[in-house]
C-alpha cells in the first residue's frame, strides 16, 4: 500500500494511467479485506496522509475535511462546538481506534440506526473533490447546505468502492449534537416486536434510531437470548425526553428496560461488532475479525419475517427498523464455519425475496461466494464505469452491481 503525499498523489495517479496500472483508491486501508478481492495484481494508494479539517463554519452547519481523516477525528473537531455528524461508525470499529476515514466511509456507502432520523451518508453530503483515473482532479457541490450542484455526482460516488475515482475532500452537513439522550429497549417475540416498531415508526415520536437485534446480540449485552428492539432518543429538553420514555413504555406491554446515553453507548459498541461485555469501561476492545460479515437489506415491513428466518442460524444480527438494512456476523472459524456457504446463499434468497438484497464483506477462505449479485440496472452501471474508467484501472473487480465473476469490465 502507498501513502502518498498530498503533493506527490496527483502525478503518482498520472504515472499510472500511462503505465496502464491498475490500482485501488483507499482511505486507512483498514477494511481492505471487505467485499470481492481484486483482481490481478493492483498497486492500493491510501488516502492516509489527505488529513484534517479544511474548513468548519459552526455557524452554516458545514464541514470540509481532507479525505483521509479519521471520522473519530472530525467527531472530535465537532464537539468542542456541540455538533456531529449523524452517522455511525463502520462495524468493526472497536470503539473509535479502528473507525476508518471519513473518505472510506462514503466510498461503501455505510450508514447505520442513526439514518433512522438523520438519513444516510449522501444525503449529509453537499460536496465533493475526487480525482480520476488519469489524474484530472475534478469537485462535485459546494460549501453550503443550499447547493445542489453535482449532486447526482455525489450519489454516484457514495458506495462506489473505489470503482470510479479517489476520493480526495468531502464537505459534509453537520448537525447539533442532542444534550441529552436516552434508550428503551423492549423483548419479546417477533410478532410483539414488529407491532410496536410499526406503532412507533407511524407516531408522532421521532426516535433517533429503532435498532431490532436476534437473540445472539442481546445476550452479548447480558440480556436473555430472544429478540430485542432498543429505541434510542434524544431531545433538548429533559421533561420531554422523559415524557418521551413514559409514552414508550405505556405503549407496550413487553417489559421495557430504559438506558442512559452511556449505557447507550455501550450497547451500540456491541451492535457494532465489540466485546461481549456490559461494562462500559471495556466496551473500546475492538472485534476479532468475524468469518461471515454480511450487509442485509429487506423490505422495512418483510423485516419480522427476515428475523424469524432459520437461514440466520448461527449468526449475529442488528438491524434498523426504519430502513431495513443491517448488519448480519458470525464468530471467528472454526466456530463460524456452522455458517456454511449454502445457508449464506439462501439467506440471499430470501432477503430478494423480501424486496432487498446482501453484501458478503467477509467469508471463511474456499467460501467464494460472490460479494454481489448482478443488480438489474447492471448496464447502465457498466456504462458509468466505462465514461469515468474508461481503461478499466480502478478496483478491478469491484464494482458494485457487478457479480465479478462474469464482468467484463
Amino acid at each position: 500500500m502507498i501513502c502518498p503525499e498530498p503533493s506527490e498523489l496527483q502525478e503518482l495517479v498520472r504515472d499510472l494511467h500511462r503505465r496502464g496500472a491498475t490500482w485501488l483508491p483507499a482511505g486507512l486501508g483498514s477494511r481492505l479485506d471487505w467485499g470481492p478481492p481484486i483482481q490481478g495484481s493492483c498497486t492500493v494508494i491510501s488516502a492516509a496522509r489527505l488529513r484534517g479539517v479544511k474548513e468548519f463554519n459552526p455557524g452554516d452547519f458545514t464541514i470540509t475535511v481532507a479525505a483521509g481523516t479519521p471520522l473519530v477525528e472530525v467527531q472530535e473537531v465537532l464537539s468542542h462546538h456541540r455538533q456531529w455528524l449523524a452517522l455511525d461508525p463502520p462495524w468493526g470499529d472497536g470503539g473509535g481506534a479502528a473507525a476508518g476515514s471519513i473518505g472510506g466511509l462514503v466510498a461503501r456507502g455505510l450508514a447505520g440506526g442513526y439514518r433512522q432520523r438523520y438519513l444516510g451518508v449522501r444525503d449529509q453530503l453537499i460536496g465533493l473533490e475526487l480525482m480520476r483515473a488519469d489524474g484530472v482532479s475534478a469537485r462535485a457541490g459546494g460549501k453550503v447546505v443550499k447547493n445542489v450542484a453535482g449532486y447526482d455526482l455525489m450519489r454516484l460516488f457514495t458506495g462506489s468502492w473505489g470503482s470510479l475515482g479517489l476520493i480526495t475532500e468531502l464537505t459534509l452537513r453537520t448537525l447539533p449534537r442532542p444534550p441529552l439522550r436516552r434508550s428503551v429497549c423492549f423483548q419479546g417475540d417477533a410478532e410483539g416486536l414488529a407491532a410496536l416498531s410499526r406503532w412507533l415508526l407511524g407516531s408522532s415520536l421521532s426516535p433517533e434510531r429503532v435498532d431490532w437485534w436476534n437473540g445472539p446480540l442481546a445476550a452479548t449485552a447480558g440480556q436473555p437470548a430472544e429478540s430485542l428492539l432498543l429505541v434510542g432518543l434524544a431531545s433538548v429538553d429533559g421533561a420531554t425526553l422523559e415524557e418521551q420514555v413514559r409514552c414508550l413504555q405505556e405503549r407496550s406491554s413487553l417489559g421495557a428496560r430504559v438506558l442512559d446515553a452511556e449505557h447507550t453507548q455501550a450497547w451500540l459498541s456491541l451492535a457494532r461488532g465489540g466485546a461481549g461485555t456490559t461494562d462500559v469501561a471495556t466496551e473500546t476492545a475492538s472485534a476479532t475479525a468475524p468469518a461471515w460479515l454480511l450487509r442485509v437489506g429487506v423490505s422495512p415491513d418483510r423485516l419480522e419475517q427476515l428475523m424469524q428466518a432459520p437461514a440466520l442460524e448461527g449468526l449475529t444480527v442488528d438491524m434498523a427498523a426504519g430502513s431495513g438494512l443491517g448488519m448480519a456476523w458470525s464468530p471467528p472459524t472454526p466456530a463460524g464455519a456452522a455458517v456454511s456457504p449454502g445457508q449464506v446463499g439462501d439467506l440471499r434468497e430470501l432477503c430478494a425475496a423480501l424486496g432487498g438484497h446482501l453484501t458478503v464483506l467477509r467469508q471463511p477462505p474456499g467460501a467464494q461466494l460472490p460479494a454481489w449479485l448482478d443488480a438489474p440496472s447492471r448496464p447502465l452501471i457498466e456504462a458509468i464505469k466505462q465514461r469515468f474508467d474508461p481503461a478499466g484501472q480502478l478496483a478491478p473487480g469491484r464494482l458494485p452491481g457487478v457479480d465479478q465473476r462474469l464482468s467484463t469490465v
